[in-house]
């Protein structure tokens, strides 16, 4: 089954052992990021350095001029990626054997937020997520096609996986991050995901929702969470706290935008790349999910996409959607390796065994560039197999 890594271009550039190293861990792919958030990251093998610091999201190539004179664009990298980083280091992966894909983060940006705040999503309180870009803004969605045909279509790359592309809500992982006092639960996040901005509050008309109502009574809804109640979770937790025909409404207006979003991008990337380019989109089977992992519809996606790559830290259920959706999509089981931040790739032998099962047909390692030695002889031990 094939394997890819995940891999970024600091990694690479100026240690002139790494993209061998990476290739003799026994994937035949790498994906490297092109357009990725802001990061603190360890390098603990590079002979330069052992922490790059990404102060905000930004480009690792040189951009075009299709950006000229737009407002929302992206933002180039300072020292921590100069130049055409993407470029040189998917040189090096590739004269060490690897097939190169793109990875492209989209809808996750602190510095598009702090800058252009009006392109937050808002809650119900009226906090803005300057993380988040609100995915149902003309301008934003301009944006984000634009900046995922570009990003994508890297010199050399035979393909993208796109992360990101769908809303995203509370969860950030921020730096210094305080949120986690009261436990939220899926019905919880998806409250605190839902946008107040002035297009979603159009958005919730059409579905026949007064939006200052709908706010009002998703701060009601939150209320008991807030005082200590359990989060019930779930779907069916959704409902319980806002009701089941408002909850239906408010998902049937993020669905549509997110779907809408998923098949423009998608479209315009196709429409830009050789024949053969694979396009696969990192996505959760759960449609009101939010993050790095967006929710989706799984035989919708999979018209639209080549494949998927499935969050599998929590075991790999979720790939069985996918996989009952379309026989002849990639679907990617993505595996956090690196043990001190979850990871387990002692167990990743019986982890792939089992996503195979499953229905995956290639797996995912997140992260070459981050994982210990001790991390990467295991990876490489499950990968050479019996």
């Amino acid at each position: 089954m094939k394997a890819s890594t995940f891999v970024y271009p600091w990694d690479v550039n100026g240690d002139p052992e790494a993209a061998t190293r990476i290739a003799g861990l026994g994937v035949q792919q790498a994906t490297l990021a092109a357009a990725y958030h802001s990061t603190r990251a360890l390098t603990p093998r590079h002979p330069r350095h052992r922490i790059v610091t990404a102060e905000h999201a930004s480009v690792l190539y040189p951009t075009d001029a299709r950006w000229e004179g737009r407002a929302l664009r992206p933002y180039a990298a300072g020292d921590w990626a100069p130049g055409d980083a993407f470029g040189e280091a998917a040189a090096h992966l590739s004269e060490a054997g690897l097939e190169v894909h793109t990875w492209v983060v989209l809808a996750h940006n602190s510095r598009l937020g702090a800058e252009h705040p009006d392109t937050s999503v808002v809650n119900a309180y009226g906090d803005r997520y300057p993380w988040a870009p609100c995915i149902a803004q003309p301008a934003t969605r301009a944006y984000l096609t634009d900046l995922a045909v570009e990003a994508a279509l890297r010199p050399g790359a035979a393909g993208t996986e796109l992360e990101s592309l769908g809303w995203y809500g509370l969860q950030h992982l921020h730096a210094h991050d305080k949120t986690g006092g009261v436990p939220l639960g899926d019905a919880g996040m998806y409250l605190m995901a839902l946008c107040f901005c002035g297009t979603c509050r159009e958005g919730y008309g059409e579905q026949g929702l007064d939006a200052d109502s709908l706010a009002a009574a998703v701060r009601a809804a939150l209320e008991p969470l807030w005082q200590g109640a359990p989060d019930d979770g779930g779907w069916a937790g959704v409902e319980k706290l806002l009701g089941a025909g408002t909850a239906a409404a408010t998902r049937a207006s993020r669905d549509e935008t997110a779907r809408t979003l998923q098949e423009t991008a998608v479209r315009a990337v196709r429409a830009a790349a050789p024949e053969g380019f694979q396009i696969l989109l990192h996505a959760d089977p759960v449609t009101y999910h939010v993050g790095a992992n967006p929710g989706v519809d799984p035989e919708h996606i999979l018209s639209v996409a080549d494949g998927v790559v499935v969050p599998c830290a929590g075991g790999p259920d979720l790939l069985t959607p996918f996989s009952r959706a379309r026989e002849d999509a990639v679907i990617a089981a993505n595996f956090p390796v690196v043990s001190q931040m979850g990871g387990s790739p002692g167990t990743l032998a019986a982890d792939v065994a089992r996503a195979r099962e499953l229905g995956a047909t290639e797996i995912r390692l997140y992260h070459a560039g981050l994982a210990s030695d001790g991390d990467l002889d295991a990876i490489r031990e499950a990968l050479a197999g019996p």
